[in-house]
């Protein structure tokens, strides 16, 4: 089975580092608040997709440097080329950026997002495909397309935003690109929990290191049903669940808990 490792991954556009299960992708270009360009965006959409392969990943946290998330796409290396291409250039364009939202949803493992400071366009984007999200209690996240004439719907918002904060409150900030205070993030569901500034990393590495010493299989598999059951009846939501659950009752985690339930122990989960 074709395998790689994501302790060997050699990213050119983003700091990465793998240490016990999780992956840490750093956005890391501080001066600009970590604006993305048009090749971070395709080297994060092909990282997310290898990620599928890479069997010593169990998690993965997506954080900022210096104190901010994202500022979204770059305006002089996107928003500026952006204004000159024709519409087979824009299309590709947009396809590229869905397909990296894409591969996080498709990637089997759990990713945290560490939101401090800003965290805007692209940048709450990735927040929002983000299984969890953890922010510091000064960060500002906005849906800011229109702010420069363009719709909200942008890289999935329309469909996944209002899933999680409902649809009147997405509509509004979609709309509207105003900031969604970090407290109203909390309420709204959109963020799992706020920290103090400084404080957010460590608390979503925690998580993360969590759910990387649990059933990572089951977690995939938890992650995958998430995604496939968006668009389903509640009965073939049923049949997906007892499918996915009956391959689960196969794998070693499952007897590992069972017999450490007995012996009044704590499991020790391997992945499979």
């Amino acid at each position: 089975m074709y395998k790689l490792k994501g302790a060997d991954f050699q990213p050119e556009h983003f700091d990465w580092k793998v240490e016990e299960r999780v992956a840490t992708v750093t956005l890391n270009r501080p001066e600009r608040k970590n604006p993305l360009t048009m090749e971070s965006y395709a080297e994060l959409r092909d990282t997310f997709y290898k990620l599928k392969y890479a069997d010593d990943v169990k998690a993965v946290v997506i954080t900022g440097a210096g104190g901010n998330f994202c500022s979204g796409g770059d305006v002089h290396e996107i928003i500026g080329p952006l204004t000159k291409m024709d519409m087979g250039g824009l299309i590709d364009f947009t396809r590229m950026t869905g397909n990296f939202v894409k591969e996080m949803r498709q990637c089997p493992q759990p990713i945290i997002s560490a939101v401090e400071g800003i965290c805007v366009g692209a940048g709450a984007i990735i927040a929002m495909a983000s299984d969890l999200r953890y922010g510091s209690d000064d960060c500002k996240t906005a849906f800011l397309f229109t702010s420069v004439g363009l719709a909200g719907c942008d890289m999935g918002a329309c469909a996944i935003l209002p899933r999680i904060i409902g649809h009147g409150r997405a509509s509004e900030l979609l709309y509207t690109g105003r900031s969604m205070s970090a407290d109203e993030g909390r309420d709204w569901g959109f963020f799992n929990a706020i920290s103090p500034a400084g404080e957010v990393l460590e608390r979503a590495t925690a998580a993360a290191r969590r759910l990387a010493f649990g059933p990572t299989f089951a977690h995939g598999i938890t992650k995958k049903c998430l995604h496939q059951e968006w668009n389903v009846s509640i009965e073939q939501a049923l049949e997906i669940e007892a499918e996915a659950q009956a391959i689960c009752m196969q794998t070693e985690d499952f007897t590992r808990a069972y017999k450490a339930f007995v012996a009044r122990e704590k499991p020790v989960f391997e992945g499979n």
